[in-house]
């Protein structure tokens, strides 16, 4: 079982910058490829950035590129995600996300989900 909690949410100014954990319960190590989504009121939830197993292939969204930056230890079950120059347009609850992948590839599908933490940007 992997279950999987955030952690860093708050609320900045624009152009601030803010830094997201997500760690796994149960398990610390295995072949997960990882990534963070997240949900704006009243909308759907849309991917953000994406990451192997490995660390060394990244994925983002257009909206976040140069901006967000996310991050790993080689098959640890914990993911990063340096949010920087935001925008009030990022306010969101922020999810972790991981999956089984022994390919070392990034990948938008995920079977476990963390519960969410709020990151606010005032304009």
């Amino acid at each position: 079982q992997v279950q999987l909690v955030e952690s860093g949410g708050g609320v900045v100014q624009a152009g601030g910058s803010l830094g997201l954990s997500c760690a796994a319960s149960g398990r610390t190590f295995g072949s997960y490829a990882m990534g963070w989504f997240r949900r704006a009121p009243g909308t759907e939830r849309e991917f953000v950035a994406a990451v192997s197993l490995s660390g060394g292939t990244t994925y983002y969204a257009d909206s976040v590129k140069g901006r967000f930056t996310i991050s790993r230890a080689s098959a640890a079950i914990r993911v990063y995600l340096q949010m920087n120059s935001l925008k009030p347009e990022d306010t969101a609850v922020y999810y972790c996300a991981a999956n089984w992948n022994n390919r070392d590839e990034v990948v938008l599908h995920y079977d476990y989900w963390g519960q969410g933490t709020q990151v606010t940007v005032s304009s």
